[in-house]
Protein backbone atom coordinates (compact mmCIF):
# COMPACT_ATOMS: atom_id res chain seq x y z
CA UNK A 1 0.00 0.00 0.00
CA UNK A 2 1.59 3.33 -1.04
CA UNK A 3 2.29 6.13 1.41
CA UNK A 4 -0.40 8.71 0.63
CA UNK A 5 -1.34 11.79 2.66
CA UNK A 6 -4.07 14.42 2.35
CA UNK A 7 -2.74 17.90 1.63
CA UNK A 8 -5.70 19.56 3.37
CA UNK A 9 -4.57 18.06 6.69
CA UNK A 10 -1.42 20.18 6.42
CA UNK A 11 -3.35 23.47 6.64
CA UNK A 12 -3.60 23.29 10.42
CA UNK A 13 -0.33 21.64 11.44
CA UNK A 14 2.43 19.36 10.11
CA UNK A 15 1.77 15.64 9.85
CA UNK A 16 3.95 12.95 11.39
CA UNK A 17 3.92 9.70 9.44
CA UNK A 18 5.38 6.46 10.82
CA UNK A 19 5.10 2.97 9.47
CA UNK A 20 6.49 0.40 7.06
CA UNK A 21 6.44 -0.17 3.31
CA UNK A 22 7.19 -3.55 1.77
CA UNK A 23 9.46 -4.14 -1.21
CA UNK A 24 6.32 -4.72 -3.29
CA UNK A 25 4.86 -1.36 -2.18
CA UNK A 26 8.10 0.34 -3.25
CA UNK A 27 8.33 -1.77 -6.43
CA UNK A 28 11.86 -2.85 -5.51
CA UNK A 29 11.45 -6.59 -6.18
CA UNK A 30 14.00 -7.85 -8.69
CA UNK A 31 15.76 -4.51 -9.20
CA UNK A 32 19.24 -5.94 -8.58
CA UNK A 33 20.25 -9.59 -8.63
CA UNK A 34 22.82 -9.06 -5.85
CA UNK A 35 20.51 -7.09 -3.52
CA UNK A 36 17.20 -8.19 -2.01
CA UNK A 37 15.05 -6.47 0.57
CA UNK A 38 15.44 -8.22 3.93
CA UNK A 39 12.85 -6.31 5.95
CA UNK A 40 10.30 -3.65 5.01
CA UNK A 41 11.27 0.01 4.85
CA UNK A 42 10.63 1.71 8.18
CA UNK A 43 9.85 5.41 7.83
CA UNK A 44 9.45 8.19 10.38
CA UNK A 45 8.83 11.48 8.55
CA UNK A 46 7.25 14.86 9.11
CA UNK A 47 5.29 16.55 6.33
CA UNK A 48 4.95 20.36 6.34
CA UNK A 49 3.17 22.70 3.96
CA UNK A 50 4.94 25.81 2.76
CA UNK A 51 3.48 28.45 0.43
CA UNK A 52 4.03 26.65 -2.88
CA UNK A 53 5.53 23.36 -1.81
CA UNK A 54 5.49 20.53 0.67
CA UNK A 55 8.58 19.66 2.69
CA UNK A 56 9.01 16.07 3.83
CA UNK A 57 11.90 15.21 6.12
CA UNK A 58 12.78 12.41 8.46
CA UNK A 59 14.34 8.98 8.61
CA UNK A 60 14.19 5.97 6.28
CA UNK A 61 15.69 2.62 7.25
CA UNK A 62 15.69 -0.92 5.84
CA UNK A 63 17.71 -4.12 5.92
CA UNK A 64 19.22 -5.45 2.69
CA UNK A 65 20.28 -9.01 1.94
CA UNK A 66 23.27 -8.74 -0.36
CA UNK A 67 25.67 -11.04 -2.17
CA UNK A 68 29.32 -10.02 -2.22
CA UNK A 69 30.55 -9.26 -5.74
CA UNK A 70 34.00 -10.70 -4.94
CA UNK A 71 33.41 -13.86 -2.90
CA UNK A 72 29.67 -14.44 -3.58
CA UNK A 73 28.94 -14.84 0.16
CA UNK A 74 25.57 -13.66 1.47
CA UNK A 75 25.56 -10.85 4.05
CA UNK A 76 23.18 -8.26 5.49
CA UNK A 77 23.63 -4.52 5.13
CA UNK A 78 21.62 -1.81 6.80
CA UNK A 79 20.47 1.03 4.56
CA UNK A 80 19.75 4.20 6.50
CA UNK A 81 18.84 7.66 5.30
CA UNK A 82 18.93 9.47 8.66
CA UNK A 83 18.35 12.99 7.33
CA UNK A 84 16.15 12.25 4.34
CA UNK A 85 14.39 15.29 2.90
CA UNK A 86 12.23 15.89 -0.13
CA UNK A 87 10.70 19.11 -1.43
CA UNK A 88 7.51 18.59 -3.45
CA UNK A 89 6.48 21.64 -5.50
CA UNK A 90 2.75 22.27 -5.84
CA UNK A 91 3.15 24.43 -8.96
CA UNK A 92 5.21 24.37 -12.13
CA UNK A 93 6.58 21.63 -14.37
CA UNK A 94 7.83 19.38 -11.56
CA UNK A 95 4.74 19.66 -9.37
CA UNK A 96 3.68 16.67 -7.34
CA UNK A 97 0.73 14.69 -8.68
CA UNK A 98 -2.31 15.42 -6.49
CA UNK A 99 -5.41 13.24 -6.79
CA UNK A 100 -8.46 14.11 -4.66
CA UNK A 101 -6.28 16.33 -2.43
CA UNK A 102 -3.90 13.40 -1.80
CA UNK A 103 -0.23 13.08 -2.75
CA UNK A 104 1.85 9.90 -2.89
CA UNK A 105 5.31 9.91 -1.28
CA UNK A 106 6.19 6.38 -2.41
CA UNK A 107 7.92 7.26 -5.73
CA UNK A 108 10.13 9.86 -4.03
CA UNK A 109 11.19 7.43 -1.30
CA UNK A 110 11.82 4.71 -3.88
CA UNK A 111 14.07 6.95 -5.96
CA UNK A 112 16.26 7.94 -3.01
CA UNK A 113 16.47 4.35 -1.74
CA UNK A 114 17.62 3.15 -5.16
CA UNK A 115 20.30 5.84 -5.22
CA UNK A 116 21.50 4.67 -1.79
CA UNK A 117 21.82 0.99 -2.83
CA UNK A 118 25.45 -0.18 -2.82
CA UNK A 119 26.75 -0.28 -6.40
CA UNK A 120 29.13 -3.17 -5.74
CA UNK A 121 28.14 -4.86 -2.47
CA UNK A 122 31.12 -6.13 -0.49
CA UNK A 123 30.87 -8.34 2.60
CA UNK A 124 33.86 -6.44 4.02
CA UNK A 125 36.20 -3.78 2.73
CA UNK A 126 39.20 -6.07 2.37
CA UNK A 127 37.37 -9.01 0.79
CA UNK A 128 39.91 -11.04 -1.20
CA UNK A 129 37.36 -12.77 -3.42
CA UNK A 130 37.01 -16.43 -4.22
CA UNK A 131 39.85 -18.72 -3.18
CA UNK A 132 42.36 -19.42 -5.92
CA UNK A 133 41.70 -22.58 -7.90
CA UNK A 134 44.13 -24.35 -10.19
CA UNK A 135 43.67 -23.18 -13.75
CA UNK A 136 43.16 -25.69 -16.48
CA UNK A 137 45.41 -25.06 -19.39
CA UNK A 138 44.14 -25.10 -22.93
CA UNK A 139 46.50 -27.08 -25.06
CA UNK A 140 46.91 -26.47 -28.76
CA UNK A 141 46.19 -29.38 -31.08
CA UNK A 142 48.98 -31.95 -31.19
CA UNK A 143 51.79 -30.95 -33.48
CA UNK A 144 50.92 -27.20 -33.38
CA UNK A 145 52.67 -24.59 -31.32
CA UNK A 146 50.96 -21.63 -29.56
CA UNK A 147 51.84 -19.11 -32.30
CA UNK A 148 50.20 -21.28 -34.96
CA UNK A 149 46.98 -21.60 -32.92
CA UNK A 150 46.75 -17.82 -32.42
CA UNK A 151 47.46 -17.03 -36.06
CA UNK A 152 44.84 -19.60 -37.16
CA UNK A 153 42.22 -17.98 -34.92
CA UNK A 154 43.00 -14.53 -36.32
CA UNK A 155 42.92 -15.88 -39.84
CA UNK A 156 39.40 -17.20 -39.28
CA UNK A 157 38.28 -13.85 -37.85
CA UNK A 158 39.81 -11.98 -40.79
CA UNK A 159 37.59 -13.97 -43.15
CA UNK A 160 34.47 -12.36 -41.66
CA UNK A 161 32.92 -9.67 -43.85
CA UNK A 162 31.06 -7.18 -41.72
Amino acid sequence: MPLVFNIRHLERKPLVLRGELTAADLELDGIDELIRIGRPLHYDVEVERHERSILVHGRLEMQLQCECVRCLEAFEQRLELADWACLLPLEGEDKVLVTSDCADLTPYMREDILLAFPQHPLCETGCRGLPATPRTSVRPPSGANQAEVISTAWAELNKLKL
